[in-house]
């Protein structure tokens, strides 16, 4: 979120320093995942490979000093999770993604003897065992669950009220096993966090509205399932683009073709801009054709346009900062706007080729 909350400070000083107009839209486009599976690999089952967990989930409780005048209390608790619900939950993300051909549960705990939770890798004869037993390719392991909670009360004295808050970070941990293959193939540490708040006319009523421990619990447990998802399979991203509108009759006659989706009219008169108008105008129109070819999905020719534009806001710009912390009010720069776009589309790039390869399974059908 910084770096969109960045962005949008530039557009506003761009916006102030000039009569140029800025639209802002949205781009939804997918990323690669961490881990790369083979098509043949279409059955999988998810498993718990977790101990039984006690009743008494809490491993540590440690009350921590107030961070502001506010604060009235601070207490951190460390937690296993709910191995059975996480499994469930991981099965289930997985299952709504339709990347695989069938997903399989098994949430009973392979190491329900264990007596103090380990982390304990499945061996090369439970693994065929499994996979052979369930029908499936291969197995993702749920092999941890940890949970820190803090929870704090604090005032807020320009509402008058008593603040409560749960914040939740959630660790799991799978890994992923092949059939007649020594160790995991790969293991995947995420983590992620949930928050839950209520306000009262007083601590206590504050506190006494936040969620119970036990629903955290079980909360956060289903919540940790759907975060290595990511990391497991493609994923799509929603980012924000800027458009200038402004300046000219070409400039505006592509922006109304661009709210019409027609990229390709639109991209035409912003090439021609570009060929014809000098300065500021030539950069926006190169900018708003990679903008155009981002849209049409060609990546690689967006990217020689946003560098085109660069390169015409480099030679606008007097000093060209190292680094956004250099950046106050009197320095907003088009350079390091477009900068920031420019490492959008390399990224967008780098990806391209491990993503094709991911989504291979289904024949360009996505």
């Amino acid at each position: 979120m910084t770096k969109y909350h960045y962005c949008l400070l530039l557009m506003g000083g761009l916006l102030l320093g000039g009569c140029q107009s800025v639209e802002q839209l949205s781009i939804d486009y997918m990323l690669p995942a961490e881990v790369s599976f083979p098509a043949t690999l279409k059955r999988v089952a998810v498993v718990n490979n977790m101990p039984d967990i006690p009743d008494n989930k809490l491993i540590v409780s440690e009350e921590e000093q107030k961070k502001s005048k506010n604060e009235l209390a601070r207490l951190t608790n460390y937690y296993n999770g709910d191995a059975v619900i996480t499994t469930e939950a991981l099965a289930e993300s997985l299952a709504n993604e339709n990347y695989f051909k069938e997903v399989v549960i098994c949430d009973s705990a392979l190491r329900s003897k264990d007596i103090n939770p380990r982390e304990s890798t499945l061996s090369r004869n439970e693994v065929l065992e499994l996979t052979q037993n369930l029908d499936v390719d291969f197995l993702i392991a749920l092999e941890n669950i940890q949970i820190r909670s803090s929870r704090k009360t604090s005032y807020m004295p320009g509402w008058g009220v008593f603040l409560g808050t749960v914040d939740v970070k959630v660790y799991p941990t799978v890994r992923i096993y092949l059939p007649n293959r020594k160790g995991p193939m790969v293991t995947v540490n995420s983590n992620d966090s949930i928050f839950w708040e209520e306000t009262g006319n007083s601590e206590m009523s504050a506190r006494s509205r936040l969620i119970s421990e036990e629903d955290m619990v079980k909360q956060a447990s289903e919540f940790a399932g759907t975060v290595p998802v990511k990391h497991l399979l493609p994923y799509w991203k929603t980012a924000n683009r800027y458009l200038f509108s402004g300046g000219s009759v070409n400039m505006r006659d592509a922006a109304i073709y661009a709210k019409e989706e027609n990229w390709g009219k639109a991209v035409e008169l912003w090439q021609q801009t570009y060929e014809t108008k000098k300065g500021k105008q030539k950069m926006y129109a190169a900018y708003n054709a990679a903008l155009g070819y981002e849209m049409q999905d060609s990546i690689d020719t967006a990217l020689e346009w946003a560098l085109k534009a660069q390169t015409l806001a480099r030679e606008k710009s007097k000093t060209v900062p190292q680094n956004t912390s250099e950046i106050h009010d009197g320095a907003i720069s088009y350079y390091i706007f477009i900068s920031m776009y420019v490492d959008e589309l390399k990224n967008r790039k780098e990806g391209m080729a491990r993503l094709n390869m991911q989504m291979n399974r289904f024949d360009d059908d996505f």
